[in-house]
């Protein structure tokens, strides 16, 4: 089968979802959510392929919302704004705790590293505080037997049931495993985070053909809200791009280059500026609306696209 090739830029106006899609996914019964997970994969497939930086911060708000999902699967209570701040304020040997770890796993699902299978027994247990011994055979094991398997919707689901049968504090594990295992046999080059945001936690408690069906199901939903996400954030790009602002300085292209590949900037002084000047950056962008202040408070702010 021939592989599409990569696209260094996504297209100025990214593909519509079509509404059968969008209606279709996310039904229960195996053959409807693997035919419609299908679809929305495939309106993904130039998404996730592109070289655009925008896909770096694309990659990093799903996995934010992916390590909410399983922190409380965990049974945390950590939100978005939570682990924002954890990962975002947090200083050089600070330690994040159980849910900064969580989420610096999901953000490294995004990097093309993930898809190195050798590395998964010794790197990715500490993302969800497990011990290396248990799981390192499954994963040395998942890691061979992907290659030249049909059926990539099946067989990341399949996978991720192999591990959780070490136990309920695999789940986290397992959802990452099977994005990865997905994007590994649609041929990306960095995973994107899917699943686990859309996986109920009843779906856990099925097996055979339910657990599959459930799965599919999940990643189309996943699917069209990843698309959903990409359209509005290449909207927000393409408004922070167009922006005309008077007498920019290197300070102030870094901070603009910056706003489209992190989730989070804190106003901080540059080579040339101070904080006071970062903070009129981006109050002045913020009033344009062309970035969004994340966190509500009145001090220690954070602003993102």
């Amino acid at each position: 089968m021939k592989i599409a090739a990569k696209s260094p830029l996504p297209p100025s106006n990214p593909p519509a979802l079509p509404r059968w899609i969008r209606q279709g996914a996310g039904r229960d019964d195996l053959e409807t959510a693997m035919f419609f997970a299908g679809a929305a994969l495939a309106v993904l497939d130039p998404i996730a392929r592109s070289e655009d930086p925008l896909g770096i911060l694309w990659r990093k708000r799903l996995a934010l919302a992916a390590a909410v999902a399983v922190s409380q699967l965990e049974g945390r209570r950590e939100g978005e704004a939570q682990l924002r701040d954890v990962f975002a304020l947090r200083r050089p040997g600070d330690d994040p705790g159980p849910g900064g770890r969580v989420l610096i796993g999901w953000r490294a699902l995004g990097e093309a590293r993930a898809l190195r299978s050798t590395d998964w027994p010794v790197r990715l247990p500490g993302f969800f505080d497990l011990s290396p011994g248990p799981g390192a055979e499954i994963l040395r094991d998942l890691g061979a037997r992907f290659v030249g398997r049909a059926l990539p919707l099946r067989f990341a689901a399949e996978a991720a049931r192999e591990v959780l049968v070490l136990g309920p504090a695999y789940r986290g594990l397992a959802l990452w495993l099977a994005d990865a295992l997905l994007a590994r046999a649609l041929g990306w080059d960095r995973p994107a985070p899917l699943l686990a945001s859309h996986l109920p936690r009843a779906a856990f408690r099925l097996e055979g053909e339910a657990w599959v069906a459930a799965c599919a199901s999940a990643l189309g939903r996943g699917a069209v809200a990843a698309c959903d996400l990409h359209i509005d954030l290449t909207r927000r790009a393409t408004a922070l791009r167009a922006a005309h602002l008077r007498r920019p300085g290197k300070d102030t292209a870094a901070i603009l280059t910056a706003l489209l590949t992190e989730d989070a900037l804190a106003a901080q002084a540059g080579a040339e500026a101070s904080d006071r000047a970062a903070r009129r950056l981006f109050d002045r962008l913020t009033s344009l609306g062309l970035v969004r202040e994340l966190t509500g408070r009145p001090t220690f702010r954070l602003y993102g696209l």
